[in-house]
């Protein structure tokens, strides 16, 4: 395919493997979540949004970049995962569309980049081509389209020769990865070394996301005259993976290393109580009214799942569980036909604000809608739950298979020439139970690597009936037997109210991986656009400013979680799971600034107020929320 050339190293195998688009199928409650998705704006977006109805990847004449494969690279896990006949024909209607119209050169998709519909300075930008092979190799997962490799290889020849003659720049310099990601998933199932040297030269061309993460220059909230690419949430989201992909073509310790700084470096500087970091455009600091952008939440989920792949470390599987379960959902409006551009820890409003607390965003980053302050995630978000879904179990290098992360599922795959099913019945992360059916068609040992979260102290585990001594937290448990017939794997969590300390010595509370928010009664105003996918302010019908009576020596006695049902929709105020009772005491001369809630008083702080009893449900539940809290002197 690609003529003479030089061998390359191997790259560096994964640590787990990922299961192929359809080997993980959804149940329960992450389901029901999926079908959300795909009754609001994920399964709705191409019939009457132009840049992705009228898209120049299937002919259209609106923006031909990054707005539709966007949105395909979250639609097509969706609908095989769901296996939806509706969304499966979307799919295919784009699949054929773009492998029918693949250039002679072999370049996929529009010249120009059209970006906004007005052709770019170059003509071939490489970084939505990014985001269309990621998608594609999905579809190809899914189906075993014999079309897509042929065009793909083609593809990879055309690229090679565009970054001869025209290297990497704007976007594509900053998210080479994600280009480079595919050449090996390509590789993988081809042998075809000239696509490591594609790898290796998009490394070359792309930022120095290893010397980025190491160094981390950015320590403060980005002052807007110095944005830049380098500042900007949604690269670093992405660019966090980048070291992996340079240790797997032969970076080496230093490259994992790099990896771990720049998660550090992130929570340091930027963290937020849900695992994420702040940028409102751009890094913002530790402050939680400032926001996150949508895109930067499920780029990071993305590139936590292709990191816990290449190191198989717990840690990142920790972190991804937090941020899915927690601001992935916060972040749209609970029927999924709105969304955010920014979310705060801190929410007490979410409205229009001509003066706001942003770095670089606008007045309605904050508000529910279509498409507020900007259309990039309004294409984006819809891979979150969906690539959540289909990485919540993956392969060990020995043949086993690795609980990475729970929620039900059933899994059907193979190992060697045996056929496996395992089923896991969970309401996790809302209940501490995890049941696992393992079912095998004939006896046969493999190892079973169940992950048990760093906050899980005392687990409790049983296989075959049998209690097997409490398995250590922040680690993989490896099971390694003979399985025959069908065998029962008993997991108990358990979930206790933690602290954690954060922004000028105020705290939040945890219980599992959720984190914990005051509820805020809430009225929506719709404010423009039409149903069901209008523009929506959210104003608070109830008090915000409190601070928490806490006994740190004994905070169950502070503290009453009580459990509700879990209905139809979890992560909505009036569908919470779990609800927690705290005591506190407002705070009258805490207020909004900026059409925001103000930075907490630093703690301890002292109120004249009488102490209330407060109602906190997990974060993902809210729409309006206080995370983080200042605490009372004693």
């Amino acid at each position: 395919m690609f003529g003479e050339f030089a061998s390359s190293a191997e790259p560096e195998p994964f640590a787990l493997q990922p299961l192929p688009l359809g080997e993980i199928k959804p149940e329960g409650w992450l389901a029901n979540q999926l079908r959300i998705q795909a009754g609001g704006l994920t399964g709705h977006l191409d019939e009457f949004w132009p840049d992705v109805r009228d898209s120049g990847w299937i002919g259209g004449d609106a923006e031909g970049w990054e707005r539709g494969p966007y949105w395909l690279d979250g639609l097509v896990p969706l609908a095989y995962l769901l296996d939806d006949p509706a969304l499966i024909a979307k799919a295919e209607r784009w699949m054929n569309y773009i492998l029918e119209h693949q250039h002679e050169d072999g370049w996929l998709g529009p010249l120009h980049g059209q970006r906004g519909g007005k052709p770019a300075e170059h003509t071939h930008d490489a970084w939505p081509t990014f985001v269309a092979v990621k998608a594609m190799a999905q579809y190809y997962e899914a189906t075993g389209d014999d079309r897509v490799i042929p065009a793909l290889l083609r593809y990879a020849a055309a690229l090679q020769k565009v970054l001869e003659d025209d290297p990497l720049f704007e976007w594509g310099r900053h998210r080479w990865m994600d280009g480079a990601l595919s050449m090996l998933w390509l590789y993988d199932r081809t042998g075809e070394e000239r696509l490591l040297e594609v790898a290796r030269l998009l490394e070359q061309q792309g930022y120095d996301w290893r010397a980025h993460f190491t160094a981390f220059p950015y320590r403060e909230r980005t002052d807007r005259s110095k944005a830049s690419m380098d500042t900007h949430v949604v690269n670093n989201a992405m660019g966090i993976k980048a070291p992996g992909l340079s240790y797997r073509l032969g970076g080496g310790g230093s490259a994992k290393q790099a990896v771990f700084e720049g998660l550090a470096n992130l929570d340091r500087y930027h963290g937020q109580a849900t695992g994420l970091f702040s940028g409102d455009e751009h890094l913002a600091g530790k402050n939680p009214s400032q926001g996150t952008e949508l895109c930067a939440v499920v780029e990071y989920l993305y590139s936590l799942e292709y990191l816990i792949a290449t190191f198989g470390d717990p840690a990142l599987a920790d972190r991804m569980e937090r941020i899915a379960f927690n601001a992935l959902p916060a972040t749209f409006k609970p029927d999924m036909w709105a969304h955010q551009y920014d979310q705060q820890a801190n929410q007490v409003i979410a409205c229009v604000a001509p003066e706001n607390v942003y770095t670089t965003n606008g007045p309605d980053s904050n508000i529910f809608g279509l498409e507020p302050n900007y259309g990039c995630c309004t294409s984006n978000m819809h891979q979150g739950w969906p690539k959540f879904a289909s990485h919540l179990w993956m392969k060990t290098p020995d043949s086993g298979l690795a609980a990475v992360a729970y929620a039900p599922c059933t899994i059907q795959t193979r190992l060697g020439d045996s056929e496996v099913t395992v089923r896991v019945d969970t309401d996790y992360p809302f209940r501490e139970s995890v049941a696992i059916a393992v079912t095998v068609d004939h006896p046969l040992t493999f190892p079973l690597l169940l992950r048990i979260p760093d906050w899980a102290q005392d687990t409790r585990l049983e296989v075959g009936g049998e209690t097997v001594a409490s398995p250590k937290a922040g680690a993989f448990h490896r099971i390694e037997r003979e399985w025959e017939g069908e065998t029962l794997v008993l997991l108990r969590f358990p979930m206790h109210p933690r602290v954690e300390p954060r922004f000028n010595d105020g705290v939040t509370i945890h219980h599992g991986p959720l984190v914990l928010s005051l509820k805020i009664e809430e009225e929506w105003r719709q404010i423009r656009g039409e149903l069901p996918h209008a523009d929506w302010e959210v104003h608070p019908l109830s008090p915000w400013n409190y601070a928490l009576a806490l006994d740190p020596k004994n905070l169950a006695g502070s503290i009453a979680v009580e459990e509700r049902p879990l209905g139809a929709n979890p992560f909505s105020p009036e569908g919470a799971p779990i609800v927690a009772s705290v005591k506190g005491s407002q705070l009258p001369d805490w207020t909004l600034h900026r059409n925001a809630a103000a930075p907490l008083p630093k703690s301890p702080v002292q109120s004249d107020s009488p102490q209330e009893q407060l109602t906190l449900i997990p974060y993902g539940c809210t729409n309006l929320r206080l995370t983080e809290f200042p605490t009372l002197t004693k």
